[in-house]
């Protein structure tokens, strides 16, 4: 399959079919959705049992048990509580002076002190004082052999039919009561491998997870598998080496307690949680799993991790959902809330790129009505479109649109920053109801231009069609009539809006030259397929003859490194999509190609969807969709930008088969970092902002519906086909208020 073509007019006059089926096609399959959850405490926790949805936690006063969303005394235990257990269907609880035994509802005190560890091993519970083995009989405790280990036991497990020791850096075993054994000219040997070494003598945890016996350390995890002893550090993939604690998960995984998180090892991949998304505190203190949620006990009270059953397609009605209820829709417009410290609560940003996000949703939706034939779809759609084509209509300059709109008197926060530094430019629409944003730059144009035609292509009727035309139509005859520079009510060229060759002849202008080369070809093309007007075409000649496409060649500028914009791909894949599609003069479009390969080739590395999706979709090539929807899948369910840092860590490494053209390392995964739209950076390794932003799903939307359209992403079939929205809260805290008045006004044709 080569470059997707449209015929001139041809789209606009009907909805464009459903691409053939691929290759590379992934189904949209049952996945397991983390969830987060934060319990605080007032003092560290330093054990953790759960059992049959029972969860129990030990500080250094005593036992404690979660109840709802609280942490709560248990009064028959206070004392310091150093590990709890499952052990034969039960609950065993290791305190100061005594091994407690849940019976029931209640707890039963056994009496022995000393005991450092209790494990299960075949049909019996055993333990350890650090010295000696003891059996609990049901009476009691008794001795197994006379003999003490030659150094003090720290843990105690049961693997492969036979109950291993560590402590001290040493690892053995007690068979036929005694511990250790001999060695081939039989000698005494207390050493429990063959092969290898430890990676650090100071061992914290130990825990048999068949073949394997797993030990953690402050350099890595130990990984006995036979008589063979391995380290698994950074250079595997674990992304931080000082582990303090262990856990068998519930899908053939392993949990790993660190010092700066928690970390899932599943399929030989691990999955990274820290930071205040999932965690108090980084501190792990211990894990423990119950059928699928994982709670681990840090230092400042308890995280606990759910693992929830949907398709992509649920976790998009879900968003959908989500956006409503916490208030990130308005007038049409999608908006990122920002927290209010005074009021106590979330409110919604009238912003810098309103109009640019809200596009996003647009194509989302026009994608989303071309294979659902969902009329909701297209009432999202429909409204956005008519919010969009208001940005130009308010500000009263024909085709130069508003960046965003504040309402005077509402509730939220109004933008006081603009471009390059400047203060925010705000002017009074007029009816005097609103006030618009100027100073409006190339991001907003190519949104429009890529967005409103998607809308045209695939969603827009009757006369819809006329409008989103005429919309198009007015923004670039505005670009003609004012020489390629977007002119703002001061009659003057916006800071970011100059596509002209005096503009390129200039420092500035020079290195943005071949990005805005691409949008104002891409804009004219675009206007030329919509309306068929001739002068579009001969604007774009006249560009043409002025060398314009060579230009776009090296586009993508990564060179100094300090002065990589990431967010400028988004504005080239916007014009891209347009561009590609419409040329038809086959040397320009195997520039055109060209230019666009270079650009992924740079992109490849940061396995961002849309624009794997947006490449695979002009070129027909594979274009990595397993890594594309592993990123959608792992977008948290809560969108706030907690803060998150991962600079720490021990996987720092380029990913086979990778190079990174930008200043940056390897891409993390959206669960490491934070929601984010498409012109964010995921080598970006510290970021977020404390939990103050929340962001809109609506890049998200935008890259599952496009991939259900162009085939990349199959829908549901079977049990994953009827799956519900899960009804979960998944902050405790909530969105803003809905808005009220005034609506939006209604536009002419």
């Amino acid at each position: 399959m080569g470059v997707v073509t449209v015929g001139l007019l041809s789209a606009a006059a009907t909805a464009a079919p459903l691409p053939t089926k691929r290759i590379d096609a992934k189904r949209d399959d049952i996945f397991l959705q983390e969830v987060g959850e934060k319990v605080p405490h007032a003092f560290p926790l330093r054990a953790i049992g759960a059992l049959r949805g029972e969860v129990f936690a030990g500080d250094a006063k005593g036992l404690i048990r979660l109840q709802g969303t609280e942490l709560q005394e248990v009064p028959e235990i206070r004392e310091p509580v150093n590990r709890i257990v499952v052990a034969q269907g039960n609950l065993w609880v290791i305190s100061e002076n005594a091994v407690w035994l849940r019976d029931g509802s209640r707890w039963k005190k056994l009496g022995k002190q000393g005991i450092v560890d209790v494990t299960q091993h075949k049909d019996r519970v055993v333990a350890t004082d650090g010295k000696k083995i003891f059996q609990f009989d049901g009476g009691g405790w008794k001795a197994l052999g006379t003999n003490e280990c030659p150094f003090p036991i720290a843990r105690l497990v049961s693997h492969q039919g036979g109950i291993y020791v560590q402590g001290l850096g040493r690892l053995t075993v007690f068979s036929f009561h005694t511990f250790g054994g001999r060695d081939i000219y039989g000698f005494p040997a207390d050493l429990g491998w063959d092969w290898g070494l430890l990676p650090s003598p100071r061992v914290l945890d130990m825990v048999s997870a068949e073949p394997r016996l797993w030990l953690a350390t402050d350099r890595g995890l130990g990984e006995l598998r036979g008589m063979s002893m391995t380290t698994v550090d950074g250079k595997d993939g674990l992304p931080y080496e000082d582990a303090t604690c262990l856990a068998k998960g519930f899908a053939n995984d392993l949990w790993i307690g660190t010092k700066r998180g928690v970390i899932r090892n599943v399929s030989g991949e691990f999955h990274y949680f820290a930071g205040k998304r999932w965690l108090n505190d980084d501190q792990v203190n211990a894990v423990a799993v119950d059928g699928q949620t994982i709670y681990a006990a840090t230092e400042q009270g308890l995280g606990i991790i759910h693992y929830i059953p949907m398709t992509l397609e649920t976790k998009a009605a879900f968003y959908e959902k989500q956006m409503v209820e916490w208030g990130q829709k308005r007038l049409g417009l999608v908006q990122k809330l920002e927290w209010d410290a005074p009021l106590g609560e979330y409110v919604r940003e009238a912003g810098d790129n309103d109009g640019g996000y809200s596009g996003d949703y647009l194509a989302a939706q026009s994608y989303r009505y071309a294979v659902t034939q969902d009329p909701v779809a297209r009432h999202e759609a429909l409204n956005t479109f008519q919010a969009m084509r208001w940005l130009e209509r308010m500000t009263g300059i024909s085709g130069f649109p508003a960046r965003g709109v504040w309402v005077k008197g509402e509730r939220g926060h109004k933008a006081t920053g603009g471009s390059g530094g400047y203060p925010a430019e705000w002017h009074d629409t007029q009816d005097g109801k609103f006030e618009w944003k100027g100073d409006t730059s190339s991001d907003e144009l190519c949104s429009h231009f890529y967005a409103v035609g998607l809308f045209l292509e695939l969603a827009a009727q009757g006369s819809e069609k006329s409008q989103a035309k005429n919309h198009l139509a007015r923004i670039a005859s505005h670009l003609i009539r004012h020489r390629w520079r977007l002119m703002d009510i001061d009659g003057k060229p916006t800071r970011w809006g100059r596509w002209d060759p005096e503009y390129f002849q200039s420092e500035e202008g020079m290195f943005d030259s071949g990005l805005q080369s691409l949008e104002i070809l891409s804009f004219l093309k675009t206007a030329e397929w919509a309306t068929g007007d001739a002068q579009f075409g001969a604007a774009y000649q006249t560009l043409v003859d002025m060398d314009y496409p060579q230009k776009t060649l090296r586009q993508r500028k990564v060179f100094p490194p300090d002065s990589v914009a990431n967010f400028e791909d988004q504005l080239a894949f916007w014009s891209y999509w347009n561009l590609l599609r419409l040329e038809t003069h086959e040397e320009r479009l195997a520039l055109y190609r060209r230019s666009f390969e270079r650009t992924f080739e740079v992109l490849r590395v940061e396995q961002q969807p849309w624009f794997n999706f947006v490449y695979g979709s002009l070129t027909g090539q594979e274009c990595e969709v397993p890594q594309a929807v592993r990123h959608l899948q792992e977008w948290p369910l809560d969108l706030v930008t907690w803060s998150y840092q991962n600079s720490h860590r021990t996987d720092l490494y380029t990913p086979p088969g990778y190079v990174s053209f930008k200043p940056g390392i390897r891409p993390f995964s959206p669960r490491e970092r934070e929601p984010m739209r498409w012109d964010g950076w995921t080598l970006q390794p510290d970021g977020g902002s404390n939990g103050n932003d929340v962001v809109e799903p609506s890049g998200w939307l935008l890259a599952y519906w496009m991939a259900r359209y162009h085939g990349m992403i199959e829908a549901p079939v079977g049990h994953a086909a009827t799956m519900k929205v899960p009804n979960i809260k998944v902050s405790t805290k909530s969105g803003a208020k809905p808005y009220s008045e005034p609506e939006r006004p209604e536009l002419p044709d």
